[in-house]
């Protein structure tokens, strides 16, 4: 699929709305569970499983749903860290992000079930760790990994958060 055809499947599903979306934030030592998502032909996004809420579902529903069609585990979700809004027209969201822990399951590669087969973005799933996460540049990395100083500060936030994003004025 050529980078224009990702570009517009991805505003055509995601864009020119607002959208509630969940973020679980899995440690096992001192990595995070990440995901690779092909962005447009020459981009690539890492970031942690999660996906838009589903109306009449509860956030803790929507991130066992997500954690499950993206990685194939089970999860509890635990505490509620902190929300993020992400705002780069036509992609707008705010971004609750909840630290989960693993219940049952291998991390396997899922499926995004609002994308048909030729149309996913998922690429790949990695346990990375303050370096690996520190070696990617910005415009291949959610704004909440950026600058960093330990994987721990994840769990410390607490608020609300907007990284440099781009207003409508």
């Amino acid at each position: 699929m050529s980078s224009d055809q990702i570009s517009k499947e991805i505003e055509s599903k995601f864009g020119n709305r607002l959208r509630s979306r969940v973020n679980g934030i899995l440690w096992e030592g001192d990595k995070i569970l990440m995901v690779k998502h092909q962005m447009s032909e020459d981009r690539v996004f890492w970031s942690v499983p999660g996906g838009g809420m589903k109306y009449g579902t509860s956030a803790p529903e929507n991130l066992k749903r997500e954690f499950l069609e993206e990685t194939g585990l089970e999860i509890s979700v635990e505490r509620y860290l902190f929300v993020h809004e992400y705002l780069s027209p036509p992609l707008h969201a705010m971004e609750h992000f909840f630290e989960v822990k693993k219940v049952n399951g291998t991390p396997t590669l899922g499926i995004d079930p609002e994308l048909s087969g030729q149309k996913q973005i998922l690429l790949d799933l990695a346990w990375m760790g303050l370096e690996d996460i520190q070696a990617l540049p910005n415009r291949s990395l959610h704004q909440v990994f950026w600058g960093i100083k330990s994987i721990q500060d994840l769990g410390l936030w607490k608020g609300y958060f907007n990284f440099g994003n781009i207003s409508l004025k």
